[in-house]
């Protein structure tokens, strides 16, 4: 879709995340941990339950929403909405 999208063979365009030594899966994650990220800090959510943010973000697995999290930010959601470990 994105390489669809831009014109761009899929191949190309897994070569050029590759050149920034990157995947695009990683990319993707990324995008979507620091959409959460901001959402958790984000008053406007604030009613919102972290699952329902997980998997409005595309993360089907709220396992694998948490360590992913917690690997990227050195903290677990409940943890960035309280105000510990702001980034």
């Amino acid at each position: 879709m994105v390489a669809t999208r831009n014109r761009v063979t899929v191949r190309y365009l897994h070569k050029l995340f590759e050149s920034e030594g990157i995947t695009y899966s990683e990319f993707v994650l990324g995008q979507r941990l620091a959409r959460a990220y901001h959402h958790l800090r984000n008053p406007l959510h604030s009613r919102q339950a972290i699952s329902t943010i997980a998997f409005n973000l595309g993360f089907n697995d709220l396992s694998y929403f948490n360590r992913a999290f917690r690997r990227r930010y050195n903290a677990t959601p409940s943890e960035i909405r309280n105000g510990a470990g702001a980034k």
